[in-house]
């Protein structure tokens, strides 16, 4: 298992590698990084272009295993308290669907990505942190609960929203609501083995997999056909599913073990 860990922790840097590219190259944030209303922001770009090179030293970090728990820590908790300061008072003032479950989309992706960060710290030990860095630690064992929440949400979205996202799918798939339904299920069955501890390695290897066998068939053809629109949307989307994939591997990998950075 702790080869599969390794694996979890290279795709989800590769992906934080390919999101700070992207915002560099849009001189913007992905679109699932902070709320959509952002360009009030002061000095928007330049902050995209530190962004962009902080993402791509962190991804890099975490893909090459150099203080990989410090370094995720810190992005962890930078990444929740956007979420918890940025888009939850945004999509409670600033927009009039807060009660929509699917307006939330946006910021369940980024809190998956924020709880996945802690996540991969988790998979390092450290002899000696400190105070600071002891303090963040003490959220490691929430990232995996968190992420599996919003593993609940995504499969919800696949039932409360099914008609759409069976347009998402090639043409090639029979029975694309089908597949949308099987999905949904399978995702909230696997938040739910990570959250109870039923089979957790073995819900988070097959959530991982399902997920990044999406990442193969659905989302390159995709970014491959549109890699510029919408800011470069589809090639985002293909990078967070990659990050999702890593993230369930590594919570498979590391259920009984540490490993010393």
């Amino acid at each position: 298992m702790g080869k599969l860990s390794s694996v979890g922790r290279i795709f989800f840097g590769i992906a934080m590698m390919g999101m700070g590219f992207q915002s560099i190259y849009y001189h913007d944030f992905p679109y699932m990084l902070i709320p959509p209303k952002h360009s009030w922001i002061p000095g928007l770009a330049i902050l995209a272009y530190i962004s962009g090179a902080l993402l791509i030293l962190v991804g890099a970090c975490i893909a090459f295993g150099k203080k990989v728990r410090p370094i995720s820590l810190v992005l962890g908790i930078v990444l929740l308290l956007i979420f918890c300061f940025y888009f939850i008072p945004y999509q409670l003032f600033a927009t009039n669907k807060y009660l929509d479950f699917g307006e939330w989309e946006n910021a369940e992706k980024e809190l998956a990505l924020a709880a996945g960060v802690f996540v991969i710290a988790g998979c390092f030990s450290e002899k000696k942190e400190n105070r600071f860095m002891s303090l963040l630690a003490r959220l490691i064992p929430l990232g995996a609960i968190i992420f599996s929440i919003t593993i609940l949400c995504f499969g919800t979205d696949h039932f409360l929203y099914a008609k759409d996202t069976a347009d998402y799918m090639p043409l090639w798939v029979p029975l694309p609501l089908f597949w949308v339904y099987f999905a949904g299920a399978a995702l909230i069955a696997s938040g739910i083995g990570i959250i109870l501890n039923i089979k957790r390695r073995l819900s988070a290897t097959l959530l991982g997999t399902m997920i990044f066998i999406w990442v193969i068939i659905l989302h390159i053809p995709k970014a491959i056909a549109n890699p510029f629109e919408g800011r470069g949307g589809e090639v985002t989307s293909t990078f967070l599913a990659l990050a999702y994939s890593g993230i369930a591997f590594a919570i498979a990998g590391t259920a009984n073990k540490q490993k010393v950075s």
